[in-house]
């Protein structure tokens, strides 16, 4: 196997058509397909439209994929493919072309776990990852908080959502009040223009006895309730809502939590560098925050560039390389989906 491997990485976990090229720890192309257009009308993502979406666009993506960089199929060293967790129907479509691929072109394929290529894409962008390095990955279906002292086989959650993710609640809200989806970037540019202490909304898990039993966990539902109760409020009064405040309030709130506990997260184990992942790490408050409160406690930060924290197909392939590089057993043939695939499986 060349000291270089070069594999094409495929990621269908949900509404984006990924497929990236790596060769060792260098991206050669990043391509992605979105249905989100789609979705928006429905106000969320229907599982039937993505998985119909990703049939009809994952030839072209891994044409275009490959004739943007140069490189033909029958030059991979292996196909790396997200195998869970996800969408059921998305995840069948990403694998059974990884296997058609694998087949085809006679190469190993490796299934790889959504949440640890979140971790392993930051090193086509800032070199190699510190091991161990924290990692706070928070998107649309996950908040999480993991310890990663290898991310090709070490994967150690200390704390998840207990109920919404954070990129959830950030969609709820965007939905109460009456901001586009997806809720994130739309949030993140009316808060720039509000007041983030205009509202005291509250901060979940984060003080006595819950910090005690859900010291790194996190919960996003309260936050969600408390600002459509607030907005419901206003309008009963006849009052009008102050969407730049509320949205800066319930931005702060989110961030403040999850930067709070990734910082205590690292303080707790003794680990000087901590990662964020995931779409909401395009947040621009969230990015702000934790580069202000890392610098302040000597941690060093690293954050991917926006594009490499929604899902792609570069975080897969960035995987599928360091597994090679590192001598792991690729996936049988057979290998599964799996919806629910845990964060400690890095590879089915």
């Amino acid at each position: 196997m060349a000291d270089e491997p070069l594999v094409l990485g495929i990621e269908t976990s949900c509404d984006e058509t990924g497929v990236g090229i790596v060769r060792g720890q260098t991206l050669l192309v990043d391509t992605v397909a979105s249905s989100v257009d789609e979705h928006a009308r429905f106000g969320g993502v229907v599982p039937e439209v993505a998985s119909r979406a990703h049939l009809e666009a994952m030839v072209p993506t891994i044409e275009r994929a490959c004739r943007d960089a140069g490189v033909a199929l029958r030059d991979l060293d292996a196909i790396a493919v997200t195998s869970g967790p996800g969408l059921a129907g998305s995840l069948l479509v990403g694998v059974a072309a990884a296997k058609a691929l694998a087949v085809a072109l006679d190469k190993p394929i490796y299934g790889v776990n959504h949440l640890a290529s979140h971790v392993a894409v930051d090193i086509v962008e800032h070199g190699p990852l510190p091991e161990p390095t924290m990692a706070l990955l928070v998107s649309g279906g996950h908040s999480s908080l993991l310890l990663v002292p290898d991310v090709t086989d070490d994967v150690r959650s200390m704390g998840s959502t207990m109920d919404d993710a954070a990129g959830e609640a950030f969609d709820k809200v965007a939905r109460v009040l009456g901001l586009p989806f997806p809720g994130g970037p739309h949030i993140d540019r009316a808060a720039r223009e509000g007041d983030p202490v205009a509202i005291d909304f509250p901060r979940a898990l984060t003080t006595g006895r819950d910090m005690e039993r859900h010291r790194f966990d996190f919960s996003f539902s309260g936050l969600k309730t408390a600002v459509a109760r607030w907005v419901e409020q206003r309008h009963r009064a006849g009052e009008p809502v102050p969407v730049a405040d509320v949205a800066a309030s319930f931005q702060e709130a989110v961030v403040d939590v999850l930067t709070r506990k990734a910082l205590l997260a690292c303080k707790d184990n003794d680990v000087d560098h901590l990662l964020i992942g995931g779409g909401v790490a395009a947040n621009s408050r969230l990015r702000t925050l934790a580069e202000q409160r890392c610098a302040k406690a000597g941690i060093i930060l690293r954050v991917p560039r926006p594009a490499l924290c929604t899902d792609n197909g570069a975080m897969v392939a960035a995987l599928g390389a360091q597994m090679v590089a590192k001598g792991r057993e690729p996936s049988a043939l057979a290998l599964p989906t799996d919806s629910s695939m845990p964060v400690e499986l890095v590879q089915s």
